[in-house]
């Protein structure tokens, strides 16, 4: 059978761990055999990241605003115990962090949802899609240990030479202090991403910070929104019979707790961070989750939402037989492909990433699966398949 052809590269964005691993598998046993993949490669694997330091990741963000798609594996974000086992000049920040820095847009994941794979929230009976802004707050946040006593302000001044401080906290010992920021433009781009999907997808919109105790910056993604969707999209969301519904946060996740799903859950970048984990695990699990960066020019990241599975990986290192689940990465690259296509007008190419989408959730419906999802499943007698079998049972079933 002749390889589809691709007419423009993906930007390929390699990572860590096991991830990294499981990312050549999907490579050579479910891309390769059927495609003549054109890819820009770029190892965003830390000890790479460590030796250009990191310019290989704003590298990576470039050739992506280029060529408008890429699909990236998970890639570790160094703490104080990566720094030493990996030997760094410096302790990096999130390479997500700093790659949706520079793309600006909004990161969407959805679960995955498979037969079998019953959510742990009995009544959610759709999925919930978390649109979760892709800039600025901890992500890009600066911070210092304080060693001694003393005051610590905000400081501002202006271009025009006018000076604003506010003290944060008068230190008597020890302690430590961070600074985040956000700007207008990005928040605004946010709420349009937000409000164009909802559009696209027939889905009404969730949002919530917490303004009644930051009365500044949480208040200001508020206003944004409100503004935005008042001016912009208030006729188009009545004539879709949607709405737009805001509220604080934790009144936001008491509600979601008790809905049916199928909205569209709009989050801060942290809030994001963390809630989509919760989603995805009470969907059924961290690897069964679509993840895809939208900037506000159409430039399309797709990755996987979980970690790079350190764990798992020591045990391969040491030669023991791990069942990692890889969903979240062939669907990382189903998705960049699909997107490839339309863009390019290859429906082959379209199709293709339809059917390794269809293959890899019938074989999990067919009782084959990693061990996280047999934990799990209501069919009985599931097949537990290590890594490496559960991606050729997918490609048996493709072919």
């Amino acid at each position: 059978m002749a390889k589809i052809q691709m007419k423009t590269p993906l930007v390929e964005m390699d990572g860590d761990e096991m991830t990294r691993i499981l990312w050549q598998m999907i490579k050579d046993e479910l891309l390769l055999p059927f495609i003549d993949l054109k890819t820009e490669y770029y190892d965003l694997g830390l000890k790479y990241r460590n030796e250009t330091d990191d310019q290989v990741t704003i590298d990576s963000a470039e050739a992506t605003k280029k060529y408008g798609v890429a699909v990236k594996c998970a890639t570790i974000t160094p703490n104080h115990a990566r720094m030493s086992e990996y030997d760094l000049k410096k302790m990096y920040k999130s390479p997500n962090g700093t790659i949706r820095a520079i793309l600006d847009g909004t990161v969407f994941r959805t679960p995955i949802i498979v037969k079998g794979i019953e959510p742990c929230v009995r009544n959610w009976k759709k999925p919930i899609t978390l649109a979760r802004h892709a800039y600025g707050d901890v992500y890009k946040n600066s911070e210092m240990y304080i060693d001694k006593p003393g005051d610590a302000y905000i400081v501002f001044r202006g271009e025009d030479g006018t000076e604003r401080e506010e003290l944060i906290q008068h230190f008597d010992a020890p302690g430590v202090i961070q600074g985040m920021h956000n700007m207008d433009a990005s928040i605004r781009s946010f709420a349009r991403s937000c409000f164009n999907y909802a559009l696209e997808m027939g889905q009404s919109v969730w949002f919530g910070s917490k303004d009644t105790i930051s009365k500044t910056y949480d208040a200001r993604f508020k206003a944004i929104f409100q503004e935005i969707f008042d001016t912009e999209f208030s006729e188009k969301f009545k004539e879709a019979g949607l709405e737009y519904f805001y509220s604080l946060i934790d009144d936001i996740v008491a509600r979601v707790m008790k809905t049916e799903g199928g909205f569209i859950w709009a989050c801060k970048n942290y809030d994001g961070d963390v809630m989509s984990d919760m989603v995805s695990s009470a969907f059924g699990s961290l690897a069964m989750m679509t993840s895809v960066l939208v900037s506000p020019d159409g430039v399309y990241e797709y990755e996987a939402a979980h970690g790079t599975v350190q764990r798992h990986y020591y045990k391969h290192l040491k030669g023991e037989e791990t069942s990692t689940n890889s969903v979240a990465t062939i669907f990382a690259w189903t998705g960049a492909l699909r997107k490839r296509g339309e863009l390019d007008e290859i429906p082959e190419l379209v199709s293709f990433a339809d059917r390794l989408e269809k293959a890899t959730v019938e074989t999990i419906e067919s009782g084959r699966m990693t061990r996280d999802l047999a934990l799990i499943t209501t069919i009985e007698n599931p097949e537990v398949l290590n890594s490496r079998e559960f991606i050729l049972a997918i490609k048996e079933r493709l072919a």
